[in-house]
């Protein structure tokens, strides 16, 4: 078995594979442990592309919430600020619910895509929400405002930020 998951490395990394895709998906089918750490060095590797594939064979294994954490590492890691947004992508095939504060940092401090896409997982997913959860977006809202990194988004962010928190401390608030 060890043999063949081997090959799926080999072929999900090989550059000149035009069914990389598959090969991670196909990996990610019989990921076990040591499978899941050598996935997990290559989203933290440089090649963003093999980073991106793991990623993927990552969001169909059983290892799925301990993945989460090294991929919003690397979203957030000042080397991929340029492919941010093909790393929120990957976010769609996993389970976010328990991942708000993640997904909300991304629309603040993520590039255009990154930040567009975050948008969409914050107004479609269905979040586990509680009050420390509220906090804590509180926490990176205001130090969103006292350090924007573009000035010209500051007021939109406001406009959709302020109105989100008022709700979701409404629903605690009626308790």
């Amino acid at each position: 078995m060890q043999e063949n998951i081997q090959t799926l490395f080999d072929r999900m990394c090989d550059p000149k594979e035009s069914e990389a895709y598959f090969f991670a998906d196909k990996l990610g089918g019989v990921a076990d442990e040591e499978a899941k750490d050598k996935l997990v060095q290559l989203v933290k590797g440089d090649a963003w592309e093999v980073a991106y594939l793991a990623c993927r064979a990552l969001s169909k294994t059983k290892f799925q919430e301990e993945s989460l954490d090294v991929i919003f590492e690397t979203i957030f890691d000042k080397k991929n600020k340029s492919v941010q947004g093909a790393f929120t992508q990957i976010l769609e095939e996993f389970d976010l619910s328990h991942r708000f504060v993640d997904v909300f940092k991304v629309y603040l401090f993520g590039n255009y895509k990154a930040s567009t896409l975050a948008k969409v997982y914050l107004d479609e997913v269905e979040f586990d929400i509680t009050p420390r959860t509220i906090r804590k977006a509180e926490k990176h809202w205001n130090h969103y405002l006292h350090n924007p990194e573009d000035e010209g988004s500051v007021e939109l962010k406001k406009s959709e930020v302020e109105p989100m928190l008022k709700e979701m401390k409404e629903l605690f608030d009626q308790e």
